[in-house]
């Protein structure tokens, strides 16, 4: 019998070439771009906050007699608190800040005689928040300015 030389075509499968680690490596590289892309332009609006001077004017009208003021608001890196009692109003005061984390709150508290009061906090001439309260023990609140 005679040998007949047979093709059966390549010695087996080729391997496939896989192309998705790579387009995974991509997204990655990508992703890491981006995110530090956004972080620099988070530090540098930051930055820009940070040097930034607010001037903050805290107000309250009303008839109320026996009232307490509370207020905090951010001064450089630090919270500033302060507390005063008023026997009459109106009264005004002023503070600058400066500080990514402007803000704070400003709570006027009536005492057990009663009264009406209004509180209105201004940052650079703008009005950010008002409130009013009357009677015995209410609160009017000004915060997140």
């Amino acid at each position: 019998m005679s040998e007949q030389p047979t093709d059966d075509g390549p010695a087996g499968p080729q391997p496939r070439r896989r192309f998705w680690p790579w387009v995974l490596l991509m997204a990655v590289v990508l992703l890491a771009l981006a995110a530090g892309a956004v972080s620099a332009v988070l530090a540098h609006g930051l930055s820009e906050q940070s040097s930034q001077r607010l001037r903050i004017r805290y107000e309250v009208t009303g008839t109320a007699r026996d009232v307490t003021l509370t207020y905090s608001t951010w001064q450089g890196e630090a919270l500033s608190t302060g507390r005063l009692t008023l026997q009459t109003l109106p009264w005004a005061g002023e503070l600058e800040t400066r500080g990514f984390m402007n803000g704070g709150s400003f709570v006027v508290s009536l005492g057990r005689s009663g009264g009406d009061v209004a509180c209105s906090v201004t940052v650079d001439d703008i009005t950010r928040r008002t409130d009013r309260a009357s009677g015995a023990f209410a609160t009017a609140t000004c915060d997140g300015y």
